[in-house]
């Protein structure tokens, strides 16, 4: 529980939880990547995506709920994956899931830092490329020292930026309703529908992008430790962030293809602002564009907090760099941890993400996942009396329609990330090798100490 003699302070609530996973889930995404799921199918029918991609969330939804409920613990994942398989490999895939989240992390947020960047390239166009990376590493760096403090002062800045985002996603939704057009919104183009290839792949496309801006129902679950009662609060955070979020996205996307043909969001890189900016000028069309840029920080500053502290929990258990467990003496809080993700991310926003992102995701499918769906399962078949404040409803459905929905997002992802993906996997496991070895752990122990250390 503790490094550096300290322990980490529970200081969060379950409007705390509810505010960091919806304004994760909003962030930068259905601003700046709706473009990018409409150009992926070529006309409106890519709300099919964001159907299948909000299925895929509510499905998954309930899988994080039951396992956050039953195993609490810093570092999320990692607690699960460890404790499903420790009778097989659980070492291995936990190394392998800090291994992935060490890459995707990072750049993940980095992917938020460029997007809200190009939001504010709307106020100053005269931005280059060039600055807006610039910009981004400076953004960065500020959101570094905004989460050095402990977690009541990062709990009312979460709360702030929840705030806007929910004005931001109201004003866009109010604007959307007065200026609908329905021959817009349903401008579907000839043979839109059909069972080719194309299609498949077209919507595959679709789901992928539209799961990267669902993702973050579960980011409340990395800081356990950090949460009042997290027995009671994960699951609500987690199935009603989901839930309300995926109505948010559809309303607000259905309402966006109205006001504006599709084919000019395909072209748009900040649509939100060209919509404001026609209908009420250029002034309104600024204030909007930062509303956007602030709602995607609070994505940017949520996803810092929570991905730097599964590092901590990993060398906390002697898993991996034992000065990485260190808690600041006064703030209470994984500063070494929080300075290792947050300079990772720095660094990534100077580089081209898209491919990258595909790539590390097509990684943390498998390992994160793909393999907490059948950890799930392992779970309740090996461990049935564990203490589970919440089950999944109607199981084992929602499970085979998250492992199946995530499954389809990994081939759809293509050859070229899925190749990469699994190469920083091979890379990883490599490395867990070498380390086990140099600490006498799995798989060199003898059988007589696995069988002692599962016991």
């Amino acid at each position: 529980m503790s490094g550096n003699g300290n322990k980490l302070d529970r200081s969060l609530g379950l409007m705390h939880a509810i505010a960091s996973n919806m304004s994760t889930m909003v962030g930068i995404g259905p601003f700046i990547t709706f473009p990018l799921i409409i150009s992926a199918m070529g006309g409106p029918q890519a709300m099919l995506g964001w159907v299948l991609g909000s299925i895929i969330a509510i499905s998954d939804g309930q899988v994080w709920a039951e396992l956050s409920s039953a195993l609490p613990g810093e570092g999320g994942t990692y607690i699960y994956l460890k404790e499903a398989y420790k009778k097989y490999f659980g070492k291995l895939i936990a190394f392998m899931f800090i291994w992935s989240i060490l890459l995707s992390g990072p750049f993940e947020i980095a992917s938020g830092l460029v997007g809200m960047m190009h939001y504010v390239s709307f106020v100053f166009p005269w931005l280059t490329e060039t600055h807006i990376r610039i910009l981004s590493f400076a953004a960065g760096l500020l959101t570094i020292v905004l989460n050095y403090n402990n977690i009541k002062f990062v709990g009312i800045i979460i709360i702030v930026l929840w705030v806007v985002m929910l004005t931001t996603v109201g004003l866009t939704i109010l604007v959307g309703v007065i200026h609908f057009n329905p021959a817009n919104a349903f401008d579907l183009p000839k043979g839109w529908f059909s069972f080719s290839w194309g299609f498949v792949l077209g919507l595959g496309g679709a789901t992928l992008i539209a799961m990267f801006d669902l993702l973050g129902y579960n980011n409340i679950c990395y800081v356990e430790e950090e949460v009042k009662n997290p027995g009671y609060v994960f699951p609500r955070a987690i199935i009603w962030s989901v839930i309300l979020v995926a109505l948010l996205y559809a309303t607000m996307n259905f309402l966006i293809l109205g006001v504006s043909h599709w084919k000019v969001v395909a072209g748009s890189t900040h649509i939100i602002s060209d919509i404001f900016n026609i209908y009420y000028g250029h002034t309104t069309a600024v204030i909007i564009s930062i509303l956007v840029a602030l709602t995607a920080y609070g994505s940017i500053y949520s996803l810092m907090m929570s991905y730097s502290r599964i590092p901590f929990a990993a060398a906390r258990d002697g898993f991996f760099f034992s000065w990485l467990k260190g808690i600041h003496p006064t703030k209470h809080f994984p500063h070494y941890s929080l300075l290792v993700v947050g300079s990772l991310t720095c660094i990534a926003s100077l580089f081209n993400l898209d491919f990258i992102i595909a790539a590390t995701l097509s990684s943390r499918i498998l390992i994160q996942f793909l393999g907490q769906i059948v950890g799930l399962t392992v779970l309740r078949k090996t461990q049935p009396e564990l203490h589970r404040p919440y089950k999944m409803w109607l199981y084992p459905l929602p499970s085979i329609l998250a492992f199946l929905g995530f499954a389809f997002i990994f081939i759809s992802s293509g050859v070229g990330a899925i190749s990469l993906g699994l190469l920083w996997l091979i890379v990883g496991a490599i490395f867990f090798l070498f380390w086990a070895k140099n600490n006498n752990d799995w798989p060199f122990k003898s059988v007589k100490q696995v069988e002692e250390a599962v016991l």
